[in-house]
């Protein structure tokens, strides 16, 4: 009969069961927590059709690091506005299921007790530097965890989609534009 442990020392398949099981505890009473503080209410914010005050601040975060590159630094306020408007219409116009998941997601990174540990940004989305959020991405792009890795996927999916849909950043990637007829 085979061994059931794997060659790195402490990892065995039950211990993988253990971690795995710890984890979607963890996610899913930070879900409750965030639901019970009213961290996660489905009010929009002001402008925005399904954007709320508690995702902006991550967000506004998050799309200059992730835009970095792709637009000029005298422009990249206009960049994020825009691409936080074009997600906020995308965002309106997803399945509730769908857009459930992803609230529960911003949920998660919004609120103190979980973005912590699973980001490694201990403070508020305003204070983290470009390097701790390029920090963060890297740690669930590369992460053990396949639900981080889904949202890894999911973040960079959101905000590309949002930033390369709108026609000013169409000539940084050499797309002309639609065909005009």
């Amino acid at each position: 009969m085979s061994e059931t442990t794997l060659d790195t020392p402490g990892l065995s398949r039950r211990n993988l069961l253990k971690v795995g099981l710890f984890g979607s505890a963890f996610l899913a009473t930070a879900g409750l927590t965030a639901s019970l503080t009213g961290c996660s209410a489905s009010v929009p914010a002001s402008g925005y059709a399904a954007l709320r005050d508690a995702d902006l601040p991550f967000l506004r975060a998050l799309v200059p690091v992730m835009l970095d590159g792709a637009v000029p630094a005298g422009r990249m306020a206009d960049a994020v506005t825009g691409t936080l408007e074009s997600l906020d219409h995308a965002l309106h116009r997803l399945s509730q299921e769908m857009l459930r998941l992803t609230r529960q997601l911003f949920d998660v990174l919004a609120l103190p007790v979980t973005r912590g540990p699973l980001t490694g940004v201990w403070g508020r989305w305003e204070n983290a530097s470009a390097e701790d959020i390029r920090q963060f991405l890297a740690r669930w792009e590369n992460s053990s965890i396949g639900l981080l890795k889904m949202g890894h996927a999911s973040l960079l999916q959101l905000v590309m989609m949002a930033w390369y849909g709108r026609p000013e950043s169409w000539a940084h990637c050499g797309y002309p534009g639609p065909p005009q007829v």
